[in-house]
């Protein structure tokens, strides 16, 4: 694309995309999960934001002949601030299951510092596991805080544009996002219209095991990638889809359902019905 046609695009995803201006809606996702073009499951995001705060549950479970295997299922809590284009994380519950073990994670963070994290049963000690330090944990959002993604009115690319440090209970890693264009996408249900597409790089920081393969593979990983798309409320932004590159093939989330109910609106982006 020349240069032109790429102000002019983000000229227009800007209008578009800004003209969201609720101030406070409901929020349901519904995704499909797969990997390498087979499904594997389903996953939902649903919750409650406003221009000034979020509260979040996200659920997933595996299906068919993976789900009979693994018996893979998780699903997680978490509410916190919204301070302009600052997300400040608070509270973050996570229990994820398979046919061998269920692990809980439970996480408290004020001010940007984790004040607690208990996982139940702990994490096996290894000797190659970086050990996370109480710096590791300052300066850091929880994973599903990590899904709101802001920007200041007019300039969505912002959402974009921006370091994700993030601290999930046993790993502290960085998720490095930057704005690389827009689309027009539609649900089977909900929402139609724009999304921001961002690319993505992980950066391992602590509680990882350092020289394991999958560590660096997905460090040296350049194939993935988040479609962000409006809450209903201004500037605020969710996953519409996110696709990473595996070891064994493209792993996708894909939003079939996208609807947000919207109140005290005075410009806002109906969903599709």
């Amino acid at each position: 694309m020349s240069r032109v046609c790429l102000v002019a695009a983000s000229a227009v995803t800007a209008m578009v995309l800004s003209a969201s201006a609720a101030r406070a809606g409901a929020l349901e996702v519904q995704y499909a999960v797969s990997l390498g073009g087979l499904s594997l499951g389903t996953a939902s995001l649903k919750g409650t934001i406003t221009p000034k705060s979020y509260m979040l549950h996200a659920s997933a479970a595996l299906g068919g002949l993976a789900g009979m295997v693994t018996g893979g299922r998780g699903a997680a809590t978490a509410q916190g601030a919204i301070d302009g284009k600052r997300v400040s994380a608070g509270s973050y519950s996570v229990t994820a299951a398979n046919s061998q073990m269920t692990r809980t994670v439970q996480m408290a963070i004020s001010g940007g510092s984790v004040t607690q994290a208990v996982i139940n049963p702990p994490l096996d000690e290894k000797p190659d596991r970086v050990a996370v330090t109480s710096a590791h944990k300052s300066g850091v959002i929880d994973p599903l805080a990590a899904l709101v993604m802001t920007s200041a009115a007019g300039n969505p690319q912002e959402a974009c544009n921006r370091t994700l440090q993030i601290f999930d209970g046993a790993q502290r890693f960085n998720i490095q996002l930057s704005y690389a264009g827009s689309r027009n996408v539609a649900a089977q249900e909900g929402y139609a219209g724009p999304v921001l597409i961002c690319k993505a790089r992980y950066t391992p920081i602590a509680g990882h095991r350092d020289g394991r393969p999958a560590v660096k593979f997905m460090t040296e990983n350049r194939d993935m990638e988040t479609w962000l798309a409006p809450t209903g409320v201004e500037g605020v932004y969710v996953p519409f889809r996110v696709a990473v590159k595996t070891q064994v093939g493209t792993s996708v989330l894909q939003a079939t359902r996208y609807v947000y109910e919207q109140t005290e609106t005075t410009a806002s982006i109906p969903p599709k019905r």
